[in-house]
């Protein structure tokens, strides 16, 4: 049983034995009983060896054995020296390829609090056991673990408890504390103080309470809330002076005391709290008691610390200014709070409440940010009293651009609750912006502004908090070799970038000097020199040569630091850039009515171009473009609404139009021009649904009758408009850059974009509609050639530009274009090169176009030309040799003539398919799905066949196997599809010279329409004309010459729906019987004379004649239609139906 097992449900995995204990159950068994059969099939296996201690199986056991365990086993288990390796494992898997045991941790313990949420002893005391596993201070387990959410409120409070006397006063003995082999080897004294310790456990708190907070819901837990909060910002700006009761946290005191560094985490914590609790708020405002912010409740605890003096002091104490800015602040918020109800003032509550809160953290800045935003929120608010009263002091700037260099200095700062701030209050005073304002905040996105030059972007060095990072970081990834691999991967590229740079010129000098003193320059008397060189003064040329370099070196230092400080100072400006461009997005959005935003499009345009040509592949820079262009056109060029206000620029707008045309034309690359050309279209959008309003005056008015006397009417006043678009302007533009584009051998604009002015402005179209006929033929290049071809093609199809014709107009339109691409199918199939063969494609392309239009319209235009020059070239476009495109050329050609009335012959290979030929029966190997002989059935002979036809049957029987029906309706076939006989002669395939023959009397011939002809010339007892039969039969007499019209063989096959042929006019004549030489008489039986003589008409004749010209007379409406005449051939089918008739019922007479 188990040989049978244990293959199936092992598989010779250890994977798989440590998966489920039900397969661990089973191996410890199969070692047990079979031990062999495991051996074999898993090979030598040591469950508990070192090599598998990592397999994690301790680790699972530990999980699943948590709901089983009491308070006391907990905390019996949770310190031993399992936690101890779950924590180096913890530490030592951080790189992303080795195995990480803590989502299934995380699962396991989500489960165990999930399932005693009645007990929340054991539930806390598992949450302290996991974050009391430190590596030199820092807790293993990550500060977003997002096991709280499982925890009962009452667990929850005491773990917050414990957190927050934890940060106050840290127990080091009640950790499980470990350090990494790395860790030990590198006996480093000043990494085993307590105070590191104490820091890094005390930064990884302060995020955990903040995390907690993010993990929470507000509107359940507002007093757990509102603890974390307080706590925050009391030991962030405020210290202990006197115990109160009024205010818990002056209770709490530090065992260890907070330095600088841990008061700005602490700080940089506060303010992430903040971002949390604004970004809640704002989701769900009626969350807090009363309706107020998170933001304006801190405010209220701060001011109530401040107003404790006797018991709180402030970290940085305030000025005298400062408190008064403070105390404004207060009293402008209750203003605010007054007319809450208008979302500007909401948007002011929260600029101010935010600056305030920063008054804390630094309070000069802060100060005069206050009272900048009060002065400009004091005369928002009285606007309308401002614009009634005139007396206004010209000299002062507006209080809208006042407040955009606020929002400017405010994005600066990399804060995501200032940016978000910043974006909220733009949106509401956006509709007061200036154009100086707008300017202010263009200035910063100008890419040609020098960034040598002051800006609101400051570059602070932070290496001191890259260093605490690092000492934090440190024992985590100590066991990670990646950083030193990256620190000798750059040290090699520096090295390598020193050696291949240019040397210093005082360098070398330098080093020169120093080896011609120490004598140590080789020359003519080199060895003699060596000889002479003392220990001493071999000894004084080394210092002198390491001073030198040592001295080369921190210059190079210096220059790579300088280096990076650039390179800094760039990205921080992108990244400014970047946060700048939201107020652009805001504009574009909140106001896009507004004139100001048609000063955006050349600044935008300017920064897409410039970040295409850079070539800095930084993430900042790619997504600054990415950015620009998506606000360009997404939310400008495609925006729903425009400026309706531009009856004063018309003539500046028509001239940025064609500056934009031209930019477009000049640039290098066609994705950049795309942008260009795209503005311009909007600008057409703009202009063409602007008016211009004229008054003219209608003298006299109606008449009217007063106390009975006519008197003349006022005069009225009568109100014109018109749009702002003037095309005489405009198109002479586009002219050109279509010229240009057709013109131009590397052109930046494409087909793309002028399909897109085409389609959206076609009286446009039509005024350029000459140049593209112009170059469809000629001179030009055959690329150019193709590209005015594919934009006829595309635009002529176009319901939007028929409107703009009138009939005949639109008729000598379409004549015009046919022309020109006759002219230029007279090369067709000499194509030598790709644009040539692409040439002809799309030629032939815009011809069937224009024979869908000339179709679906009724146009009458000539074809004659056309059709002589189609099949003079079918010869080359046959013989000649094509790209990969070929085919598709040679369908397009085969699908205009089909629309000329020719068809398409068969292939060769068809035809040599199609025609049966003569087997052996004697053959070595049989053919599958043949009856034998003998299974055959013998075939009864006709009781009228004659004695030469039953030699006839059995002489081509003797030689060719037996018939089947496959084969019969093969041979049927072949006759279908072969050509016919002229003059005697076999016929052959068809040449590239065969040209159908054009005659006026000559109509199409269906297939149906031939077989009733044949069995009427059977029943007549004429020979049937049947096309080339197999060998071995003999060739029927061919007709007459003197009713073949043409002697060469026809290439176009019959169809079931063939092509109406050239007609005279809409009646239809019956055949003539064809004349014969005097003195010839046809031979007919006795029983054949008896029947009416039909006229047979020659098969050479019998084939469809292209539709050169059909001009039909309506007897309704007395105009010309063009339309192919179908009664041609219902009257012949009626014809041919009649003498059927007719000879069936003579037969029977006779």
């Amino acid at each position: 049983m188990f040989q049978e097992i244990l293959p199936k449900v092992l598989k010779g995995d250890l994977k798989v034995v440590l998966s489920s204990p039900k397969h661990l159950e089973l191996f410890l068994l199969a070692k047990q009983r079979v031990p062999t059969e495991l051996e074999k099939l898993m090979g030598p296996v040591h469950l508990f060896s070192h090599e598998n201690i990592p397999s994690y199986l301790c680790f699972r056991l530990l999980g699943a054995a948590l709901p089983l365990l009491s308070k006391e086993n907990l905390q019996l288990v949770m310190r031993g020296d399992l936690i101890r390796h779950f924590g180096e494992h913890m530490v030592i898997a951080k790189p992303q390829n080795l195995f990480k045991f803590a989502p299934e941790m995380s699962t396991y313990v989500t489960t165990f609090l999930e399932g005693c949420q009645d007990d929340p002893e054991r539930q806390l005391a598992v949450l302290v056991a996991f974050s009391s596993i430190t590596n030199q201070g820092l807790p293993v387990m990550p500060t977003t673990w997002r096991v709280t959410r499982s925890l009962s409120p009452h667990a929850l409070q005491s773990y917050v408890a414990w957190l927050q006397n934890m940060f106050l006063q840290p127990n080091l003995d009640s950790l499980v504390d470990f350090s990494t082999a790395n860790q030990k080897k590198a006996q480093d004294t000043s990494l085993n103080v307590p105070e590191r310790a104490v820091f890094r456990l005390r930064k990884w708190i302060i995020h955990r309470l903040v995390s907690i907070v993010d993990q929470l819901h507000l509107e359940k837990e507002e007093a757990l809330t509102e603890q974390v909060a307080r706590f925050c910002l009391f030991h962030s700006f405020f210290k202990t002076k006197k115990p109160t009761r009024q205010i818990p946290e002056t209770k709490q005191h530090f065992s260890f005391p907070v330095d600088e560094r841990a008061r700005e985490f602490i700080i940089s914590a506060f303010f992430s709290l903040l971002q949390t609790l604004s970004t809640k708020f704002r989701k769900s405002p009626n969350q807090v008691t009363g309706g107020q912010s998170w933001s304006y409740r801190l405010v209220q605890l701060a001011n109530m610390l401040l107003n404790h003096s006797h018991n709180v002091a402030i970290l940085t104490p305030f000025t005298v200014q400062q408190r008064q800015a403070w105390d404004q602040m207060l009293e402008t918020l209750k203003e605010l709070e007054a007319r809450s109800s208008e979302a500007k003032a909401t948007a002011f509550q929260h600029l101010l409440l935010l600056v305030g809160i920063h008054l804390f953290k630094s309070p000069v800045e802060s100060c005069e940010l206050l009272g900048d935003i009060q002065a400009c929120i004091k005369k928002s608010m009285e606007q309308k009293t401002r614009r009634s009263n005139k007396a206004i002091n010209s000299q002062e700037p507006p209080w809208v651009e006042v407040m955009v260099e606020i929002l400017l200095s405010l994005l600066a700062q990399p804060s995501h609750l200032m940016r978000q701030v910043a974006r909220t209050v733009f949106g509401h005073i956006c509709s007061h912006l200036t154009s100086r304002g707008l300017k202010l905040i263009l200035d910063v996105l100008n890419p040609q502004m020098n960034e040598d030059e002051d800006s609101n972007v400051v570059v602070t060095d932070d290496s001191c908090e890259k260093q605490g990072k690092d000492e934090e970081d440190e024992g985590s990834d100590s066991e990670d070799n990646s950083g030193s691999e990256a620190d000798s991967e750059e040290g090699e590229e520096s090295e390598e970038e020193e050696r291949d740079g240019d040397v210093d010129p005082g360098f070398r000098q330098q080093l020169m000097a120093v080896l011609q003193a120490g004598k140590a320059l080789g020359g003519v008397d080199s060895d003699e020199d060596e000889e002479e060189l003392g220990d001493e003064a071999m000894m004084a040329l080394d210092q002198n040569l390491a001073s030198l370099f040592a001295e080369q070196k921190l210059r190079i230092q210096a220059r790579r630091d300088e280096k990076n400080k650039l390179q800094k100072e760039k990205t921080l400006r992108r990244d400014f850039q970047i946060r700048v461009l939201d107020l652009i997005e805001v504009l574009v959005t909140k106001q896009p009515e507004s004139p100001l935003v048609l000063e955006l499009l050349e600044p935008l345009l300017s920064i897409i171009r410039h970040s295409m040509r850079s070539r800095g592949s930084t993430k900042q820079e790619r997504d600054l473009l990415h950015k620009t262009a998506r606000v360009f056109m997404h939310h400008l060029c495609r925006a729903r609404h425009y400026c309706h206000e531009v009856d004063n620029c018309a003539e500046a707008l028509h001239a940025q139009v064609e500056r934009l045309v031209q930019q477009a034309g000049h640039q290098a690359d066609s994705s950049v021009a795309l942008y260009y050309f795209n503005a311009s279209l909007y600008l057409l959008r703009v202009l063409k649904g602007n008016t211009k309003r004229h008054f003219h005056e209608k003298a006299p008015g109606l008449a009217q009758k007063v106390e009975g006397k006519t008197c003349p009417g006022p005069t009225l006043t009568i109100l014109k408009t018109a749009s702002c678009l003037d095309l005489s302007i405009v198109t002479p533009v586009y002219s050109s850059a279509l010229s240009s584009f057709l013109t131009k051998r590397n052109s930046s604009l494409t087909v793309s974009m002028f399909l897109s002015l085409f389609s959206r402005y076609p009286v446009i179209c039509k005024n350029l509609l000459p140049i593209l006929i112009q170059h469809v033929a000629g001179s030009t290049r055959p690329r150019h050639q193709a590209q005015a071809c594919l934009l006829l093609q595309k635009t002529l199809s176009t319901r939007e530009l028929r409107v703009c014709f009138e009939d005949p107009e639109w008729e000598q339109l379409i004549g015009h274009v046919l022309a020109k691409v006759t002219e230029a199918l007279h090369t067709l199939g000499e194509a030598q090169s790709k644009p040539e063969h692409q040439k002809e494609l799309a030629s032939l392309e815009l011809l069937n176009t224009l024979f869908k239009t000339i179709n679906h319209e009724k146009l009458t235009v000539d074809l004659t030309t056309l059709l002589g020059v189609l099949q003079g070239q079918q010869q080359s476009l046959q013989q000649g040799t094509h790209s990969s495109g070929s085919s598709r050329l040679y369908d397009l050609y085969w699908q205009a003539m089909k629309m000329l009335g020719v068809q398409r012959p068969k292939s060769e290979k068809k035809e040599a398919k199609d025609v049966p030929t003569q087997s052996p029966i004697s053959m070595k190997r049989k053919k599958k799905g043949f009856l034998p002989e003998t299974k055959k059935r013998k075939k009864r002979k006709a009781e009228n066949a004659t004695p030469e036809a039953d030699a006839t049957a059995a002489a081509a029987s003797g030689d060719q196997p037996p018939s089947t029906g496959k084969k019969r309706r093969k041979k049927r076939k072949a006759k279908v599809l072969a050509l016919p006989q002229v003059n005697g002669t076999p016929a052959t395939k068809s040449s590239t010279s065969d040209i159908p023959t054009l005659s006026p009397s000559t109509p199409a011939k269906t297939p149906k329409l031939q077989k009733e002809r044949e069995k009427l010339s059977q029943v007549n007892g004429a020979a049937p004309m049947s096309p080339t039969e197999p060998t071995g039969k003999k060739h029927q007499k061919a007709l007459p010459k003197k009713g073949v019209l043409g002697t060469s063989p026809q290439s176009a096959l019959p169809r079931k729906k063939a092509r109406l042929s050239l007609v005279s006019r809409t009646s239809v004549r019956p055949w003539s019987p064809p004349e014969r030489p005097p003195g010839e008489e046809p031979a007919q039986s006795s029983r054949d004379k008896c029947l009416p003589q039909w006229p047979v008409r020659p098969e050479s004749t019998q084939r469809p004649i292209p539709c050169v010209r059909l001009s039909l007379m309506s007897p309704k409406s007395g105009q010309v239609d063009s339309r192919p005449c179908s009664r041609t051939f219902r009257g012949l089918q009626n014809l041919s139906s009649e003498a059927l008739a007719i000879s069936a019922l003579y037969s029977k007479i006779c």
